[in-house]
């Protein structure tokens, strides 16, 4: 599995630097469809609790937040977030009247936090790529941050499982296999990498150590939020779509809180 890990990283990492580069179509059209697969998962997986979040009120509400995020000129922002939420509340209130689901109250809260999560959070890769000022270099160093210290993390868990270093769980209700050690490691290499790549980039070295401490540091917490989902709904991956990476859900988890992050400390420091 690892040697199966590895090679699939080595095929899409280069796409994925390709199309943040080069933004514009190429890297709204690209995570848009990785996000929107992301939904139909999120729907399928709380429908595993028992829970119904239709995709056809999901995935348009989602689409609006990204289409919002890419072309911020329209003004769609804050009217699209709350028309969405609000279309979301209408439909709960109808199922209920029609006594189309036994489990409303939740099936409501869980559609706003997925129009949330995955529409307003995913709505910053768009926002992150737009800046003006290095626009695509925040948001590769962003990414390459989590990935790299998700990486680096599995790696070092996975080398020192068995070992005393390697016993310490962070989460073994949760994510079981995940250790202190092994995040540690991410920490570390993740903001190394990104320190290392900015300097080859001319991005600010200091911002850039920042951004990847921050991230590499913050972001597993949306791995964990969906690990809380799957180990509730009995499933290992939200999908298939990465094949031994999981879904597009598990690819996404962190990296909406790492675009986010980096979007609100690029205009903190300008």
């Amino acid at each position: 599995m690892f040697i199966q890990r590895a090679l699939l990283t080595l095929i899409l990492l280069p796409f994925a630097i390709f199309v943040i580069v080069k933004g514009d179509w190429y890297f709204f059209l690209f995570m848009s469809a990785i996000i929107l697969v992301g939904s139909v998962e999120y729907s399928r997986l709380l429908g595993r609790l028992g829970w119904r979040i239709p995709i056809g009120i999901l995935g348009p509400a989602v689409l609006l937040q990204l289409i919002a995020g890419q072309w911020p000129q329209l003004g769609l922002g804050e009217p699209a977030l709350a028309i969405s939420l609000m279309v979301a509340m209408a439909f709960c209130l109808w199922s209920y009247e029609k006594r189309e689901s036994k489990t409303v109250p939740a099936d409501w809260l869980a559609m706003m936090a997925g129009i949330l999560f995955l529409g307003w959070l995913g709505s910053h890769f768009f926002r992150l790529r737009g800046l003006s000022d290095m626009g695509w270099q925040w948001t590769l160093l962003a990414m390459l941050s989590t990935w790299m210290a998700d990486s680096a993390a599995y790696v070092v868990g996975k080398f020192l499982t068995g070992n005393v270093l390697g016993r310490h769980k962070l989460s073994p209700r949760l994510s079981p296999n995940k250790t202190i050690e092994g995040y540690l490691g991410g920490v570390v290499f993740g903001t190394s990498v990104t320190v290392i790549v900015a300097a080859s980039i001319d991005f600010p070295v200091v911002v850039a150590m920042f951004l990847g401490l921050i991230v590499s540091i913050l972001s597993p917490l949306g791995d964990l939020g969906i690990s809380l989902l799957k180990r509730e709904a009995d499933v290992k991956d939200s999908g298939a779509l990465f094949f031994q990476h999981g879904g597009a859900l598990d690819r996404t988890d962190s990296l909406v809180w790492s675009v986010t992050l980096a979007y609100y400390l690029a205009l903190l420091v300008g």
